[in-house]
């Protein structure tokens, strides 16, 4: 069983969205625990989508599945990003009631799955480094965790086959970092020279203006996957240079 639902958090966070937000994952997680729990020959394993927005806002340390920091705690953070916090624990909570002893659980804490196809994350960010304007956010020091498309797949198929991996596990390239390269890097890889910054008050002006929030660009996402590399998972794209070369060459392929 694998259990994708929820509705997409790029938009504002108004009451309306954040019910749609919250309940999307958390009816859709219940009612799959609570119908396993009647089979009598339930899956074998229930991969349960997750979020690596579950972890604080930090720059010191990565966290990883063992030593990592739940956010929610973290002074100054705003509303929104708390509301974030409140999602992912929910979300993880309801697993965790579940009543399926037979069903091994497993949370898939993804980062940010990164894939040439139109409305993606990666497309939202290459269309800013076509037009000039994929530079540094904010002050540039937020992490950005992300995955390649075909990691994640190879991913989901390793712990589908690994009775070891329970419980939350990251979805990340083991080599998160910080937004002022990821930007660099892509720009690079599309043969962009120019990528004008952007400050906080212009970020939040745009999200506004497109209907999303600044959390998504201006949040500290710094994840480890070390319970896959524990279990020896070979990433064929570990660096973001070599991933974002080829999903630009994928971008391009897919739109000639």
């Amino acid at each position: 069983m694998i259990n994708l639902a929820g509705r997409s958090v790029n938009c504002r966070y108004h009451a309306a969205n954040r019910r749609a937000i919250m309940e999307s994952r958390i009816q859709s997680t219940k009612v799959i625990g609570a119908a396993i729990a009647t089979l009598k020959s339930p899956p074998k394993v229930w991969l349960q989508s997750s979020t690596a927005t579950i972890y604080a806002h930090r720059f010191d340390a990565p966290n990883d599945e063992f030593s990592g920091i739940i956010g929610g705690n973290e002074p100054h953070v705003p509303d929104t990003w708390r509301f974030s916090f409140e999602v992912a624990k929910a979300w993880e909570t309801a697993v965790e009631e579940a009543s399926t002893p037979l069903t091994r659980k497993v949370m898939l804490r993804s980062a940010m799955t990164m894939s040439p196809d139109a409305g993606g994350i990666f497309d939202v960010l290459l269309r800013l480094v076509r037009f000039g304007l994929g530079g540094r956010a904010g002050n540039g020091r937020q992490y950005i965790s992300w995955i390649h498309d075909e990691d994640f797949i190879r991913a989901v198929r390793l712990i589908i086959e690994n009775d070891r991996l329970v419980g939350p596990v990251n979805l990340a390239a083991p080599t998160a970092l910080p937004n002022t390269e990821f930007m660099a890097a892509l720009r690079k890889a599309w043969g962009q020279a120019i990528g004008l910054p952007a400050t906080e008050w212009m970020i939040e002006l745009g999200t506004r203006v497109m209907r999303t929030e600044s959390e998504l660009v201006l949040k500290s996402r710094r994840v480890i996957p070390k319970k896959l590399m524990d279990e020896g998972f070979d990433f064929h794209f570990p660096t973001w240079p070599q991933a974002a070369q080829n999903l630009c060459q994928r971008w391009r392929k897919n739109r000639h």
